[in-house]
């Protein structure tokens, strides 16, 4: 069977916008000559892609299949073309990496800065997006590489231990909390809080361990980004819950105090993230190396897919996992892959 790129983008585009209509347009296509390609296409897989309704189409569970393999396939020949193209620029390779808030704020900008001096020739683009955010991204193709922190929720990832964090809780100068030395989760749930917005990984803790106690997050103030977060604070309109470093910067330049947090899960770990694949491209191998150093993946936290050539790589028996260093300097291509030559 003979796909050609332009239907694959019809049927992505139908499939984004829910019409075919909508999806002929974002391709520059006439209708009649969208409608053929699908038909031919259906024709050609012997079963219809989407589901035709008075409102729209929906696709029907060969269709999102088929879109699950058009998004790897445009993510390859994204990188295809990004990585040829940086080539007439001087430069061996892209890496997209995505990072949550936390790992931006606290630990990656050093890491980051060192990988780009150790490799000048790889160019790095860098998004900020929840830890699910990253997730999906990183499953999906859209990055390389992701930055987030527990729970793994998809079983096409592999996973690095990173970086270990901290969360503390940030309150007003003078507030009623502020001379204690250390806090339980409980001792907030009585205040406002000022948090993140909504998926945000410490703002779905948070909500999660004030439901398992019964109790409602006041949570009357959700914004983008820590300083934001740390203003509102100072101003007197809630508490908050940090990372330890971010909120000590804080503490530096604003009129608020920084208190421990005293609950077990208030240590969690960065970690890194990769889609599984048979062997990580170069450019993929030299960052997680220089992260990660050459700490091998992390046990599954989710199921892995059945026969998974990857995932029984991945299953192997290795040393213990170890701390990466503070600065870690590029070390060879982690245990989990072959490096290319």
């Amino acid at each position: 069977m003979r796909l050609d790129l332009t239907t694959l983008e019809l049927v992505l585009a139908i499939a984004d916008t829910r019409s075919i209509t909508a999806g002929a347009e974002r391709e520059h296509l006439a209708l009649a000559a969208a409608s053929k390609r699908l038909s031919d296409l259906e024709q050609r897989f012997g079963v219809p892609l989407f589901e035709r309704r008075a409102r729209g189409v929906e696709p029907t569970e060969a269709g999102r299949a088929l879109v699950r393999h058009i998004r790897t396939l445009q993510a390859s020949l994204h990188a295809l073309q990004a990585d040829v193209a940086e080539f007439s620029r001087g430069l061996k390779g892209q890496l997209r990496l995505v990072a949550n808030a936390g790992a931006i704020a606290e630990c990656l900008p050093p890491d980051l800065a060192a990988f780009s001096r150790a490799h000048p020739q790889i160019g790095v683009s860098l998004e900020d997006l929840t830890s699910a955010e990253v997730q999906a991204a990183v499953a999906e193709g859209h990055a390389d590489v992701g930055v987030c922190v527990r729970p793994l929720l998809d079983e096409r990832l592999l996973a690095w231990r990173y970086r270990e964090g901290e969360l503390a809780v940030l309150v007003p100068a003078g507030h009623a909390l502020a001379a204690q030395a250390a806090l339980r989760f409980e001792q907030l749930l009585p205040h406002d809080i000022v948090g993140l917005h909504q998926g945000a990984a410490v703002q779905e803790l948070m909500r999660a361990q004030a439901q398992g106690a019964g109790r409602p997050l006041q949570a009357r103030l959700q914004v983008r980004g820590f300083d934001a977060i740390a203003q509102l604070v100072e101003a007197g309109l809630g508490v908050a819950v940090l990372p330890a470093a971010v909120a000590r910067r804080f503490a530096r330049l604003l009129q608020v105090a920084v208190l421990a947090l005293d609950e077990p899960w208030a240590r969690r770990d960065y970690l890194l993230v990769v889609r599984r694949q048979e062997v990580l491209p170069a450019v993929v191998q030299r960052f997680v190396a220089a992260l990660a150093g050459d700490a091998p993946p992390l046990p599954d936290e989710v199921a892995p897919r059945a026969g998974s050539r990857a995932s029984v790589a991945a299953g192997k028996p290795r040393r213990a996992v170890r701390q990466s260093n503070p600065r870690p300097a590029p070390r060879r291509a982690p245990a989990a892959t072959k490096a290319q030559p």
